[in-house]
């Protein structure tokens, strides 16, 4: 395989099977995106699926800035056709009242001591497809938030206005996605040393 460059050369001079390898190239770990957002294969397939459609379509639009960033722009591409998934999925009264409703059962104390300082648990002994795993059991609106803050890098403003919540709202669903992903990691470190 050659470079991003060349391959979104051969993609512009309408190169047989150029698109091809670009599909070929990225389409798994596009999927992993996917899978972080939706945890629901199908799902994540249409989603993939519309994904290079759009990719397809803009791609003569997307302006080369060196190598990594074709895979970043695509990643981003694909997280953001997931979360318009995830919205379409949900109207905005429902997706408000899912968030809502997964806080219901975190205490206030809980989000206090764990902003205070709890120690992150140790994920080294873990694969990284224990951890995928983990991150999709979290529920819908927390996965949503951790993903676009943690892997995306978006700021809390930037997901309150992709979701259609509030900036509070989301630095809350963090932070309760962050508990209750350090309470499955400890889980399963348990059950590992049995």
């Amino acid at each position: 395989m050659g470079t991003e460059q060349q391959l979104l050369n051969d993609i512009q001079l309408g190169a047989r099977g150029a698109r091809r390898q670009l599909y070929d190239r990225y389409a798994g770990y596009l999927m992993a995106v996917c899978m972080r957002y939706l945890a629901n294969r199908e799902a994540a397939q249409d989603v993939l699926q519309e994904s290079f459609i759009k990719i397809f379509t803009s791609i003569s639009r997307f302006n080369y800035r060196g190598e990594g960033s074709l895979k970043a722009w695509l990643t981003r591409l694909t997280a953001n056709e997931s979360v318009n998934w995830l919205r379409k999925e949900h109207s905005k009264n429902e997706w408000t009242g899912l968030m809502e409703e997964e806080s219901s059962g975190f205490l206030a104390a809980d989000e206090e001591a764990f902003a205070a300082g709890d120690a992150e648990p140790d994920v080294g002994n873990l694969s990284m497809a224990e951890l995928q795993r983990l991150i999709e059991e979290l529920p819908a609106g927390y996965r949503a938030v951790f993903n676009m803050f943690v892997f995306e890098q978006r700021s809390h403003k930037e997901i309150a206005a992709l979701l259609g919540i509030k900036e509070n709202t989301s630095a809350s669903q963090l932070l309760r996605a962050k508990k209750t992903l350090a309470r499955k990691i400890e889980e399963l470190i348990k059950q590992k040393r049995k």
